[in-house]
């Protein structure tokens, strides 16, 4: 093998090399990111329709002790337009299922919300029920924190998928990392084989023949260099020695 295919070789290798770990450490990062983003859309979604499922029981509360104030056109318009927010926010979290056991957190939000509205959608106002305090705290208030407390466990879950999503990212991205490391150290370690090889292949019989060359210049001394590789440096070595031998003649 000549010279510049050898030297050719070695850069080829070195890039190779460089450009497998990169297209290695891009193709995990495109991964990352693309699974990173669904992931954390997923949970969004669930816990947004959770906040407003959320917001839509405190109104549904505030309305029911308008109820009890005798305020019966207010009370049941804010039920109405609160009940609607709820269920729309229920259906965005039960089509959006995407956690192992969410399911359970959903469905047990449906089971408290059916016994809390199932409280207040019977009449209030000019009932035993209007101004009776004790039956909002004994049955009403305590439905309504037990489908609030369906609704944050609900949230929770999905906050708790979110940070294991953040940890497993930062494990994803140190791996993905990796390759360009081993890359480097590998290029490295190359790099100094390499330039060990050309040194004592391409430079040390240069050298060799350069001062052969110069002690028959200075001495008379014929030039007897061994060179153990069949590339440029032999053919060179050949010629200098064939010229020398033509002068002396």
């Amino acid at each position: 093998m000549g010279i510049r295919a050898k030297i050719f070789s070695g850069f080829l290798i070195m890039a190779i090399m460089l450009l497998v770990a990169g297209a290695w450490s891009i193709y995990e990062l495109s991964n990352i990111g693309i699974s990173v983003q669904r992931i954390l859309d997923d949970n969004y979604k669930s816990i947004n329709a959770a906040k407003l499922m959320v917001e839509a029981l405190e109104r549904e509360d505030s309305a029911i002790l308008l109820l009890l104030l005798g305020k019966q056109k207010e009370g049941r318009a804010i039920l109405q337009s609160a009940d609607a927010s709820f269920r729309k926010a229920y259906e965005t979290a039960r089509n959006n299922v995407t956690i192992p056991g969410e399911q359970e957190y959903v469905d047990a939000v449906s089971r408290a919300y059916d016994n809390y509205k199932a409280l207040w959608s019977k009449p209030i106002v000019e009932t035993a029920r209007e101004g009776n305090l004790s039956w909002y705290f004994s049955e009403v208030h305590s439905s309504f924190l037990m489908a609030k407390l369906s609704v944050q466990n609900l949230m929770s879950l999905n906050d708790q998928m979110m940070y294991r999503t953040a940890s497993d990212m930062e494990s994803r991205a140190h791996r993905a990392t990796m390759p360009g490391i081993i890359a480097i150290i590998s290029a490295f370690v190359f790099a100094i084989i390499f330039s060990f090889l050309i040194n004592l292949f391409v430079v040390t019989p240069i050298i060799k023949v350069t001062d052969g060359i110069q002690r028959y210049i200075d001495s008379g001394i014929p030039l007897k260099v061994k060179v153990d590789t069949e590339d440029e440096i032999s053919k060179l070595v050949s010629s200098v020695e064939s010229l020398i031998a033509k002068s002396e003649r």
